[in-house]
């Protein structure tokens, strides 16, 4: 039985996915949020327990992925998609607003292309080359239910702007070439310290800032891999 344990895990991750899509297209962002949320930790400890038991399988990594496409690519990509069409659009706007949500969906086109490099690319076995896709999709739904939305929705073109940018970036950094940390270490006492470092971390953030201190944590997270990067180098 125990060789199933950590794809059961990963269907739970599909299964949180399939939830957030579901709250994405009603406009329900706070419940979007919580179950990516879900999704990333079911995602982290599904890896965790196949190392644990020895149980990694050819098929549970092509489940992973297969899960992670919608959890975190298809699931943020139609909140962005519920923001667009939620946006104040302008009269002069009216003939092309139908039109302009589609292009939320670029962001699950390069969640599958960052988890299909990831698969083939073996210079990620213990660390990531690109914005893994958990942290990106936590970046998205954080900002999804800040009060920058809220102003942003006030200026109707900086609006555009704003979600247009979050697009771009969030594509960009899921298949650049930035090397950034990940949890995967083969030492316990290390590992365990890490997870308790990043689960303290977004939850101080989350405390100050609501929602909003998972996007904050996200960006300290590029930040910390762009320095570890910088001295690496040195």
């Amino acid at each position: 039985m125990k060789k199933h344990i950590p794809n059961f895990i990963t269907s739970l991750n599909l299964f949180s996915g399939c939830l957030a899509v579901q709250f994405a297209m009603y406009g329900d962002p706070v419940m979007c949020a919580i179950c990516i949320f879900c999704s990333a930790i079911f995602d982290f400890f599904d890896g965790f327990a196949a190392r644990l038991l020895h149980t990694t399988s050819a098929i549970g990594k092509e489940l992973d992925s297969l899960a992670d496409a919608i959890s975190f690519g298809f699931a943020p990509a139609t909140l962005v998609f519920s923001m667009f069409k939620d946006y104040p659009y302008s009269d002069s706007m009216l003939d092309i607003a139908p039109y302009i949500p589609y292009a939320a969906f670029i962001i699950a086109v390069f969640s599958a292309i960052r988890l299909a490099k990831f698969n083939i690319d073996e210079r990620q076995h213990h660390s990531f080359i690109g914005m893994p896709t958990p942290a990106n999709a936590l970046l998205i739904v954080g900002i999804a239910n800040s009060p920058i939305i809220d102003v942003a929705w006030k200026t109707p073109i900086w609006g555009l702007i704003f979600l247009g940018t979050l697009i771009v970036f969030s594509s960009y950094m899921l298949v650049c070439e930035l090397p950034m940390f990940s949890l995967k270490t083969p030492s316990k006492f290390p590992l365990i310290f890490a997870i308790s470092s990043v689960v303290l971390t977004i939850a101080l953030f989350c405390l100050g800032f609501g929602l909003l201190g998972l996007t904050i944590s996200m960006i300290g997270y590029i930040f910390a891999s762009v320095i570890m990067a910088k001295c690496c180098k040195a």
